[in-house]
């Protein structure tokens, strides 16, 4: 087993990414990457995970494909440092995750808090597909067949890291050591953990129209962050106004840093002096509005830039694409190996195997 430092993250291509997807993992792995100090990086498109809700529409996931490798270098992410690649073409991931599905109950798949909460809020009830039950089994073959150490993801996804460990300890408890065990990693910001709607709904959700996506034209994203929700209590500018539950002054706690009110707002030193005055009162939602749009369009103008640049040449966005999947492959069939090996499935891989079964039956014969 590797003892190297490797990170493994990824997104299911059901729409384009949104500043949720950002600030919750996109900005750091950017980070992560620049900083260097992890042996490999994969950031895969979970293509296969998002068929299992979207079977009858394969041509969404299938669009949003590109649109997902797109988000991904227009955010900064180098494919000469990170592998970027797509789920579906690494096939010995669903071998790991066949043998994986015996190391797990059904009693516990239906405990983890994260399945629960999909299943409801897509209403699944008891038609649910077997591959969206067993998603947690997916995702720790995700994680293993690379050997990651590190798994950056937001709050919502910790009981599935949780389980993956599980699995790999219950594996290397039967078979011998053999996989690597995952730590997950969670964004410093507790304001980027889970970014709300703009409407102030806890998740973002393309259904919902209550996303800014990381691609959207500054006027796009003016009429959204104009129509933003904020305090319902504060109706007059003069109102004391709360900042806990209004979606403005979470967005700031997640992109706001001390040099924004230099540049634009110099009347306050810091964001805490900006609500301290918002919640005596005497500050309208309007100006703190126009402050936050401000400081995103800082953050997504280079973004947008370089995301129109990278459509100009589509075909070279997918040639990346499958030199990725090819690297990918490579090091899934490694641990491939390992597994089948450990399980002694690798029949004609173990000579000494076969030289024992033939000295057993030469002896039964004489």
């Amino acid at each position: 087993m590797t003892k190297s430092k490797v990170i493994l993250t990824g997104d299911r291509p059901t729409g384009r990414l949104h500043i949720g997807h950002y600030v919750g993992s996109l900005r750091r792995r950017v980070e992560l990457q620049n900083a260097g100090d992890y042996a490999k990086m994969f950031v895969f498109i979970a293509d296969a995970q998002a068929l299992t809700d979207n079977m009858e529409n394969p041509e969404k996931v299938r669009q949003n494909v590109i649109e997902v490798a797109l988000d991904y270098l227009a955010c900064g992410l180098d494919p000469e440092r990170v592998t970027l690649f797509i789920q579906s073409q690494i096939p010995e991931l669903c071998e790991l995750s066949f043998y994986f599905m015996d190391l797990v109950s059904v009693s516990r798949l239906q405990r983890n808090p994260t399945v629960k909460t999909e299943i409801q809020m897509r209403g699944f009830e008891q038609s649910i597909p077997v591959g969206f039950f067993t998603y947690p089994i997916s995702q720790a073959a995700d994680i293993t067949a690379f050997r990651a150490t590190t798994v950056p993801v937001g709050e919502d996804q910790k009981p599935m890291i949780e389980q993956a460990t599980e699995i790999v300890r219950r594996f290397n408890y039967i078979y011998g050591p053999t996989l690597v065990e995952p730590e997950i990693m969670l964004p410093d910001n507790s304001a980027c953990l889970r970014l709300p709607g703009t409407d102030g709904k806890a998740k973002m959700s393309k259904s919902l129209g209550n996303c800014i996506y990381l691609s959207e034209t500054a006027e796009e994203m003016h009429k959204k962050v104009m129509s933003m929700y904020t305090d319902p209590t504060h109706l007059a500018v003069s109102d004391p106004g709360h900042i806990e539950g209004n979606t403005v002054f979470t967005y700031l706690d997640a992109f706001c840093r001390p040099e924004h009110f230099a540049e634009y707002w110099p009347d306050y030193a810091n964001l805490d002096e900006l609500k301290a005055h918002y919640q005596r009162g005497g500050l309208g939602d309007v100006k703190c509005k126009k402050f936050l749009e401000k400081i995103l369009n800082e953050e997504l103008e280079p973004i947008r830039q370089r995301r129109l640049e990278y459509q100009k040449d589509i075909p070279a966005i997918y040639e990346m694409l499958r030199k990725g999947c090819e690297a990918a492959r490579a090091v899934a069939a490694e641990t491939l190996d390992d597994v089948r090996r450990a399980m002694k499935i690798n029949y004609f891989d173990d000579a000494d195997l076969i030289a024992e079964q033939a000295k057993r039956f030469n002896a039964s014969q004489n």
